[in-house]
């Protein structure tokens, strides 16, 4: 094991095994319902803030999708487009709390934390903090681990290919973050990618050098933590045409990702009038008929919100 992963560990394991409510505890609890995957990761703005009035995310990661109950047709299509997303809420505490949740396998997972993925959206989520709430045993959590830092590797790459000139470690992470919601289909509103690290420069900066390190990468540290990665124009001008067609790609995948969810999701129609509304500010106003039948309406509902996608898509 080398320093820079040693650093790299340090943070993680401490961030992995940081206590989270206790209600979110009883929440996973439900949503397990006595199955034993191999781990669950909790993540996302309800970590960065507890909002009983928010939806908290999770992740449910197994050995086979054939570990989680689901019908052929949605483990085909969790197959080809991980992954599937479906609702819960309980009451928990006299309090109802709500849950979205995709399930993932391993091998999953690892192909999307890999700098050869052609998905931004797995390592750009958990190179942040995560908490995992609930794991099967020791060896899990060691694959966990091992698949949180690739991640966290990953995304110090691509801040680093592109990225240009020397820079406070912070700036490299925030630009990297702009690009990963430029290159996803993102209802958020424009400036969501910055305000991710509030409160946590500290740590990001901690991350990077070490994780370029891992990754292979030399870099030269100077007055006020200034860093600059040894690339050369090349290396920068091969890096960001390949993540153009990345993120052309990215766009329309996250565009059936949405479709799916409206239909993997029970009352999926409202999650994702509910999801637009809440970072956008667009109002779908779904009619009963529209929320019982998203299949029958989905091209009005996509006409309705063409501004929000069309603007995802410009990035």
């Amino acid at each position: 094991m080398t320093e820079a992963q040693d650093r790299i560990d340090a943070c993680l394991i401490g961030e992995l095994t940081a206590p989270v409510d206790p209600a979110i505890h009883a929440l996973v609890a439900h949503i397990l319902d006595g199955r034993r995957p191999l781990a669950v990761l909790f993540y996302g703005s309800g970590l960065r803030q507890f909002d009983a009035e928010g939806l908290f995310d999770f992740y449910i990661v197994l050995r086979s999708l054939s570990d989680w109950p689901a019908s052929t047709l949605a483990r085909v299509a969790n197959h080809v487009l991980p992954p599937n997303v479906f609702y819960a809420e309980h009451d928990i505490g006299g309090r109802r709390l709500r849950a979205k949740i995709a399930v993932i396998t391993l091998s999953q997972f690892r192909a999307g934390a890999s700098p050869r993925s052609q998905d931004t959206s797995l390592w750009a989520r958990f190179c942040q903090p995560v908490r995992l709430v609930w794991v099967r045993d020791a060896e899990a959590a060691d694959s966990i681990l091992e698949l949180v830092r690739q991640c966290v590797v990953t995304a110090s790459g691509w801040a680093a290919r592109l990225g240009e000139g020397s820079l406070p470690a912070a700036e490299w992470w925030q630009n990297l973050f702009a690009r990963t919601y430029k290159a996803e289909l993102r209802v958020e509103r424009a400036g969501r990618g910055t305000t991710i690290m509030h409160g946590q420069e500290t740590r990001y900066a901690a991350l990077l050098q070490p994780a370029w390190a891992l990754g292979g990468l030399e870099s030269i540290e100077t007055t006020g933590s200034v860093l600059t990665p040894r690339l050369g124009q090349g290396q920068r001008l091969r890096a960001r045409e390949r993540w153009d067609r990345m993120a052309r790609r990215g766009r329309w995948r996250n565009i059936a990702r949405l479709i799916k969810a409206a239909f993997t999701f029970k009352d999926g129609a409202a999650y994702l009038a509910w999801k637009i509304e809440r970072h956008n500010g667009f109002r779908l106003a779904l009619t009963p008929f529209e929320a019982r039948h998203p299949l029958i309406c989905l091209p009005v509902l996509l006409w309705r919100a063409r501004r929000v996608f069309i603007g995802g898509m410009r990035g």
